[in-house]
């Protein structure tokens, strides 16, 4: 079985490691067109059973900026799509590349490819955990602070944040639980009555002391918050919910939400946007410059990620 260092949430680094991939992504953001051959000669396969734009795209450059050489698939590529077990293709691939980057379904699912993968396997997003993202959010947070904090120490900017989500309890949702449970700011998620974290998630986050508030109410949750964001309301690979979209749509990110946070708040989006479903027009577009160096921030801090695991 595989012993090998794999990233399939923030929780397989510790906490000086992620405070390590934040400083590293700042450094190869700076230096970014400068010679870096960490992956030279290697080849990383793509194995994306969801579509993509960011992921795919972010780290299929950082691997060729590193040197290496990426490989696509999805699953109309791989047997994956005809039924072949995933642990049958994973000892496959394994003889082939030296690491592998994972877009799929259930957590399970790639936990189960990299018992079997004899080489580092990267989550590129599961229906639970978004961890490449949820580290590109905060360092991109932690690079808008540190050029207003006189040190610009990162741990001390990130645990004095106050973050809100807004939202469906999906993957995103997990991921800040993932990340609080971590660094320790203070954490609300902003969602309907009845909405709950996946209970998994919230026994991981509790076994590391983690602690987060939900609330049902929009605006008292947007108090005093350092960051607002969301995501979609209806997660990639469900079905339209015409009722679970009616439950969020008061939770839309508008004026009132802003006037709220306080006056340098940050807002962030993972996109793609629908815009005036999960935020208003008028409010992404006015905060839209962060979302879209939050979009090419992927690059960076998944290059971090890649030269720790890979």
């Amino acid at each position: 079985m595989n012993s090998v260092r794999n990233f399939l949430s923030v929780y397989d680094f510790t906490k000086d490691e992620i405070y390590d991939i934040l400083l590293r992504s700042a450094v190869l953001k700076a230096e970014r067109g400068g010679k870096n051959v960490c992956l030279e000669g290697k080849k990383i396969g793509l194995i994306f059973e969801k579509s993509s734009t960011r992921t795919r795209l972010s780290f299929e450059v950082g691997i060729v900026e590193f040197g290496g050489y990426p490989i696509f698939m999805s699953s109309r590529d791989l047997q994956l799509g005809r039924g072949e077990p995933v642990k049958d293709t994973a000892r496959v691939l394994s003889r082939y590349l030296d690491g592998v980057i994972i877009r799929t379904f259930e957590q399970e699912r790639i936990e189960t490819f990299a018992r079997y993968f004899e080489k580092p396997v990267i989550n590129g997003l599961t229906d639970l955990y978004h961890p490449a993202q949820i580290l590109t959010d905060i360092f991109t947070v932690y690079e808008i602070k540190k050029s207003s904090c006189e040190a610009g120490i990162a741990a001390d900017i990130i645990g004095n944040l106050k973050i809100v989500y807004f939202g469906d309890a999906n993957n995103m949702a997990n991921s800040w639980v993932s990340l609080q449970a971590m660094l320790g700011f203070e954490l609300v998620l902003a969602m309907p009555e009845g909405f709950e974290i996946d209970p998994a998630v919230k026994e991981d986050s509790k076994k590391r002391g983690g602690r987060f508030l939900i609330s049902n109410d929009k605006i008292s949750a947007a108090k005093n918050a350092d960051v607002i964001t969301t995501d979609v309301f209806i997660s990639m690979g469900q079905d339209e919910e015409k009722e679970k979209i009616d439950k969020l749509r008061p939770f839309i990110i508008d004026d009132d939400v802003v006037k709220n946070a306080k006056d340098d708040v940050i807002f962030l989006h993972c996109l793609p946007v629908h815009r005036n479903e999960e935020v208003t027009e008028d409010v992404f577009e006015r905060f839209s410059p962060v979302v879209f160096e939050e979009a090419e921030n992927r690059l960076h801090v998944q290059k971090a990620i890649m030269e720790t695991i890979f």
